[in-house]
C-alpha cells in the first residue's frame, strides 16, 4: 500500500477521534513520516495529548507522557542506574524516552538542563547515561506543547533546541461548529481516555516505515524547486523584518517534508505549492523578530508571509 493510502485511512481514523484540525493533522503527519519531531503551541483544551494518543494508536506504537517541571531532572526523563542487591549489580531503570512517541507536556516549564536533556535524543536517537550510551526505539518522535501566553515559571527554549524542531505546529481555538461537533460527541458518550471504544484501529506498525520512507526518498525534485528553497531562505537572512532568517538546516527540513507531503498527497514530484505551505511551520520557530517588527503587531507568520509574496515561484 502506498503512503497516500496509509494517509487517507490516517485521516478517516482520525476524524473518529479528532474533530476539525485538518492542517495540524497533516503537519504532524509529514513530520512523523519526515522522521523528525514537532513543538505544539496552543491554549490548555485543544486537543495536543489527544492528537499524539491517537497517532501512536494508529502506528501501532509505544507511547508516553512527561509533565515538564521546574524541578523535573534529566534522569526523571532518559533514567538512571539501579543498584540491584540480590545481583550485586547495577541495571538500567529506563526513563520514559524509552518509547515510539513522546509527548513533552510543556517543555518550556523544565530547566535548561533537562530541556538539553533531550537534545541528544532528539539528533542522535540516542541517549548517554553514566557514560554509556542507549539507542532509541524506531521510529521516534517527540511532541513537545507550550503554551503560548503563559510565561511565569517559564524558561524558553533555546535557539539550538528548537532548531531541532521539524516544525512548530500552531493549535487554535477550534470554530464555532467544530466545536458544536465536539459538545455532541461528549454528549453522546464519547471518552477521549478510551479510544479503543471509538473503534479506531492501528493502521500501519513501525515494520511497515522502512518502504514508505523510501517512498519519499524517491519523490522527484526538480531543479527549480531547489533554487525556490535557496531563494525563501536567503531572503529570510535578508529581510529587514528578522534579526536571524533560516539556517541551512531550515532549508534540508522544507525539502524533505516537501517530499514527504508531496508522496502523502499521491505525487511522485514536488510542486512550489508543497514548499509555500510548509514554509511556515518549517520556519516560524527558526527565525527572530526585529523589535520594531515585534512593536508593530507583526508575528513570524506575517513575515514569512512577506518572504513567499516576494518570490516568483517556479512553474
Amino acid at each position: 500500500m502506498s503512503l497516500s493510502q496509509y494517509y487517507q485511512q490516517i485521516r478517516t481514523e482520525m476524524a473518529r477521534v479528532i474533530v476539525g484540525q485538518e492542517m495540524v493533522i497533516e503537519e504532524i503527519v509529514v513530520a512523523f513520516f519526515s522522521r523528525g519531531h514537532v513543538l505544539l503551541e496552543g491554549v490548555p483544551g485543544t486537543a495536543k495529548t489527544l492528537l499524539a494518543k491517537t497517532l501512536a494508536h494508529l502506528i501501532d506504537a509505544t507511547f508516553n507522557r512527561v509533565q515538564f517541571t521546574p524541578d523535573l531532572m534529566p534522569s526523571d526523563i532518559l533514567g538512571t542506574n539501579v543498584f540491584d542487591m540480590q545481583n550485586a549489580r547495577f541495571h538500567l531503570r529506563k526513563g520514559p524516552i524509552f518509547t515510539n512517541i513522546l509527548l513533552g507536556d510543556e517543555i518550556n516549564r523544565a530547566p535548561p538542563k533537562t530541556q538539553a536533556a533531550l537534545l541528544e535524543a532528539m539528533e542522535e536517537r540516542q541517549v548517554t547515561i553514566d557514560g554509556a550510551r542507549y539507542p532509541l526505539a524506531e521510529p521516534f518522535m517527540v511532541l513537545a506543547t507550550q503554551n503560548p501566553v503563559e510565561y511565569e515559571g517559564t524558561y524558553p527554549l533555546p535557539e539550538a533546541q528548537l532548531d531541532r524542531f521539524t516544525f512548530k505546529v500552531l493549535v487554535d481555538y477550534p470554530p464555532r461548529e467544530v466545536e458544536r461537533e465536539v459538545l455532541r460527541r461528549y454528549h453522546q458518550g464519547f471518552d477521549a481516555h478510551e479510544l479503543e471504544a471509538t473503534g479506531i484501529r492501528p493502521i500501519l506498525s513501525p515494520a511497515d516505515l522502512p518502504a514508505l520512507h523510501a517512498e519519499i526518498t524517491a519523490v522527484t525534485v526538480e531543479e527549480g524547486i531547489f533554487d525556490y528553497i535557496i531563494r525563501i531562505i536567503e531572503a529570510s537572512r535578508r529581510s529587514r523584518d528578522l534579526l536571524m532568517g533560516g539556517s541551512p538546516r531550515a532549508s534540508i527540513t522544507l525539502l524533505q517534508t516537501a517530499k514527504t507531503r508531496a508522496a502523502l498527497h499521491g505525487r511522485d514530484f514536488v510542486t512550489p505549492d508543497d514548499v509555500k505551505t510548509l514554509a511556515f511551520p518549517t520556519l516560524r520557530h527558526r527565525i527572530i523578530l526585529r523589535p520594531e517588527a515585534e512593536i508593530e503587531g507583526l508575528t513570524p507568520d506575517d513575515a514569512i508571509r512577506r518572504i513567499l509574496a516576494g518570490i516568483e515561484a517556479p512553474r
